[in-house]
């Protein structure tokens, strides 16, 4: 029988400066370490670069002064890496996010707003206030149905996508499901990673400390306490190890094992972690590859790790030149770029809308490619209907899915609305029930206390009677008699017990 031996294709590492024009866009083999390219005209800020399903970069611009009045989105085509795509924006956008698919951007200004572009049509779909501070890092969850911010005040929040691009906007249709302030200090790394069924949200700061929350509830699960200000954090791909760039150039090292048997804010110490020493100075960015862990520092160079013996296999030295990101991408995207070669697979980019879509007084259509991957390995439509966006043609099966993924929403809302509807009114008859039970008890007490008593007083009233004479009740009853004329003696009998117990 033939063997079929699966070789896996080589990795690139691309890295980004944002502030040395020397380093621009450098792209490296990986496993020799050769420079492949260079784009000399880029300067991003931290998680402001990020490629496109292989074959875009895409990197925020700063303007020269840094302030927020301007800046831009670059889109780099890997087959043509000196024809770039300038996209000036309202602001300057720091991080930057993307789907699987590549269709929606997702870019945090310095003000606190937030942008969703459809990338295939350049469209700016969504610009709404996300946060009060600038916002320091965006990523989507796995199945990217969810988009989760952090900002320079440490505050999360979790967005639905769906809602977002709800362009009805209804005010009970609130795009955000979760606002978690559970740092002190600036958030500097988010991810986001299924484990033990569960999906979870990892965040960290520079306040020392690294916490995971559970995605659907929004509550804390485990917090991770560390001496040093943490700047940056990447998870390996294969072995589920949680690394956490310090501010000294120390990178610690967790098993991450995480379970909501451990019970909320379960606190690990950072003791307990192993550590990866070979920068002098703060840690800036990190990814994983199969090849290894990935780091760059403000000592100006780039280690790759072997995670397992805790070495460094390979080291770039950039001479005066800080990289603030760095993306792993198949090598073979760079290779078609070098032969001229388009790959087959055909992906179009537009140039990034500046405003967003104007609404008018026509029933119009947009539509909402591949969220959250809701039908498996499809590419699912979901139809967002309003009055003000251009009229796109949908087909029947998109329409079918579009009711499905709508239906699925709504039920969704609709349990949790139930459940909370339940709680509070198993409470409340729990209350009624404890306010009934007391008043019963309170009345069974009443009653057999005045029956007893009643009793006790005509057992009295018989035992005096039995104990007068005959002549002593006789001249009672004819007392009565006088004062009463002709009523009866049994009722002279009860006025007479009545008289004489007083």
């Amino acid at each position: 029988m033939n063997m079929v031996q699966v070789v896996e294709e080589r990795e690139a590492l691309v890295a980004c400066s944002d502030q040395s024009m020397r380093i621009g866009v450098t792209i490296w083999d990986m496993e020799t370490g050769e420079k492949m390219f260079h784009i000399p005209t880029c300067c991003s800020p931290p998680l402001g670069l990020l490629c496109l399903r292989n074959q875009f970069l895409v990197a925020s611009q700063l303007n020269k002064h840094g302030s927020i009045g301007g800046g831009s989105i670059v889109v780099w085509p890997l087959n043509k890496p000196h024809q770039p795509i300038m996209n000036n924006t309202v602001e300057a956008i720091g991080p930057l996010s993307c789907t699987k698919d590549g269709i929606y951007l997702v870019g945090g200004g310095l003000s606190g707003n937030a942008y969703i572009w459809n990338v295939i049509n350049g469209k700016l779909l969504k610009t709404w206030t996300a946060h009060y501070k600038s916002l320091k890092h965006i990523i989507f969850s796995n199945d990217d149905s969810l988009l989760v911010s952090g900002s320079a005040d440490g505050m999360l929040c979790v967005w639905s996508m769906i809602r977002l691009l709800d362009v009805e906007e209804s005010e009970s249709w609130n795009p955000l499901l979760h606002h978690l302030p559970g740092h002190m200090s600036s958030i500097t790394g988010l991810l986001a990673t299924p484990c033990n069924g569960y999906s979870f949200i990892i965040s960290s700061a520079l306040d020392g400390t690294c916490k995971v929350w559970d995605f659907m509830t929004g509550k804390l699960v485990q917090t991770q306490g560390y001496p040093l200000a943490i700047t940056c954090i990447t998870l390996h791909q294969v072995e589920s190890l949680l690394f956490c760039g310090a501010e000294n150039g120390t990178i610690f090292v967790n098993k991450l094992d995480i379970g909501l048997e451990e019970g909320l804010n379960s606190i690990i110490r950072g003791n307990q972690s192993h550590e990866l020493k070979g920068h002098s100075g703060a840690i800036i960015a990190m990814t994983s590859s199969r090849t290894g862990l990935i780091s760059s520092s403000e000592d100006c160079t780039i280690c790759i790790w072997n995670v397992i013996n805790r070495t460094i296999t390979r080291r770039f030295n950039l001479e005066k030149a800080k990289v603030t990101n760095l993306v792993v991408i198949l090598r073979s995207s760079i290779l078609s770029t070098l032969n001229h070669t388009r790959g087959s697979n055909q992906y179009n980019v537009s140039p990034l809308g500046k405003s967003p879509l104007q609404i008018n007084g026509h029933n119009e259509t947009t539509s909402l490619h591949s969220l959250c991957r809701l039908f498996q390995e499809k590419q699912t439509y979901i139809d967002l209907r309003s009055t003000g966006l251009l009229r796109q043609n949908i087909s029947d099966s998109q329409k079918t899915h579009v009711s499905m993924a709508m239906t699925l929403q709504m039920k969704v809302d609709r349990n949790i609305e139930n459940r909370s509807w339940a709680t509070k009114m198993a409470k409340h008859v729990m209350v009624i029930n404890r306010q009934m039970k007391s008043r019963l008890l309170d009345l069974i007490h009443r009653r057999l206390f005045c029956t007893n008593k009643i009793n006790l007083q005509k057992t009295g009233m018989m035992n005096m009677i039995g104990m007068m004479s005959r002549k002593q009740r006789q001249g009672i009853k004819k007392s009565f008699k006088m004062e009463q004329g002709n009523e009866s003696e049994s009722a002279l009998e009860a006025k007479t017990l009545v008289k004489f117990t007083g």
